[in-house]
């Protein structure tokens, strides 16, 4: 996928996963593209994984499947972020 693509798959995921997740989650446009990136290479990893059974690297597409996919690998990182700088809010 080219560098425009990821870019728009990141900004995407990221904004509805910002949007779905609950509590406030700080950063801006950029943050939002990364984490909507991150998302999208977590849940690209995920279903290959459960689908073909091997753990490997892949992002989503920029197809409808693609962007949910990348919305729920955005809603982990999220998550993980919020652990990862102690700011859990349950």
């Amino acid at each position: 996928m080219n560098i425009i693509a990821w870019i728009i798959l990141g900004l995407i995921a990221g904004a509805i996963a910002k949007a779905i997740y609950p509590g406030r989650q700080g950063g801006g446009i950029l943050t939002t593209m990364i984490l909507g990136i991150v998302g999208a290479l977590i849940g690209g990893t995920i279903v290959t994984l459960l689908e073909t059974g091997r753990l490997q690297l892949t992002a989503a597409a920029l197809s409808i499947p693609g962007v949910i996919v990348a919305i729920i690998g955005a809603i982990i990182a999220i998550f993980l972020w919020n652990l990862l700088a102690g700011r859990a809010s349950y």
